[in-house]
């Protein structure tokens, strides 16, 4: 049986909210055209969703939906 440590979701939050920002950040700059305006929506975004986050993924590591048990393949 695999079990997800708690650092393993900090990191995949970190890593996806770094693209996330981005994202949003090239948006922001987009629709208002301040390159200012754009990093402060996105430094403010990057930690209410890195939080948001990793709730979500803590919530998904109880959730059985989806799981297989393997048994392994021989014993010693």
């Amino acid at each position: 049986m695999v079990k997800e440590k708690k650092i393993r979701s900090i990191v995949k939050a970190v890593s996806w909210r770094i693209t996330g920002t981005l994202d949003t950040v090239m948006v922001a700059y987009f629709i208002t055209g301040t390159f200012k305006l754009a990093l402060s929506i996105g430094g403010l975004e990057v930690f209410t969703k890195l939080f948001i986050y990793y709730l979500h993924e803590r919530a998904w590591t109880k959730i059985k939906f989806g799981l297989e048990k393997k048994e392994p393949e021989y014993f010693i």
